[in-house]
């Protein structure tokens, strides 16, 4: 792990337990398995391509929980891990499933293209979204989601160094939490579960 990389996460890390523990001076429920960022000024929208060619904004998910991972197509064990773990959050939601959308926001714009995100994306569950936004946009919407990601040159070619948080936001629109990729699908299911059940 780089150095720019350990700086960017104890920072975040440290932004994010702020939230946790004071949370703007309002009582956080104890029973969440991730972190309670309820009030935010951060992740508040995004307006990335989907594989259809088409805009896509928080506002066509209301009415139902989304789960936001940053991440890329050729990734080796995170962004597969995350996806898989996701598939798994479907099956153990039951009949809440049906209220939960995942979606996958490239980091890589340059080999990810939006059909590729599709494909990439649908393989692991056909309502799952793969999102693209040109270099610029996909900065911007980084920032936004205070996002680490960088090029990492691997000889001939390239990887991905990125965070790998999932962001949880509620029914209306509200980002509420962040999940850690270490937590188990169980943990993920019973966070939404709560999300779901109390908007």
């Amino acid at each position: 792990m780089t150095t720019e990389r350990r700086s960017f996460l104890r920072s975040a890390a440290a932004a994010l337990a702020t939230w946790a523990i004071a949370g703007c001076g309002k009582a956080k429920p104890a029973s969440y398995h991730g972190i309670d960022i309820t009030g935010a000024s951060y992740g508040r929208d995004f307006r990335l391509q989907d594989g259809e060619g088409r805009e896509r904004t928080l506002a066509d998910f209301r009415g139902k929980a989304v789960m936001l991972f940053f991440g890329f197509t050729q990734c080796p064990d995170v962004c597969p891990t995350a996806l898989i773990r996701a598939a798994a959050i479907k099956q153990l939601l039951g009949e809440d499933g049906d209220r939960l959308q995942v979606i996958f926001v490239t980091v890589d714009p340059e080999r990810d293209t939006p059909e590729v995100l599709k494909a990439y994306a649908n393989a692991f569950d056909p309502s799952f979204l793969g999102l693209y936004g040109d270099p610029e946009r996909t900065a911007e919407t980084a920032r936004e989601f205070r996002v680490f990601y960088k090029k990492v040159p691997t000889g001939a070619s390239y990887t991905m160094d990125h965070s790998a948080f999932s962001y949880v936001f509620d029914p209306a629109g509200r980002l509420r939490l962040v999940l850690r990729h270490d937590q188990s699908a169980e943990d993920y299911a019973a966070d939404l579960r709560l999300i779901l059940h109390s908007a």
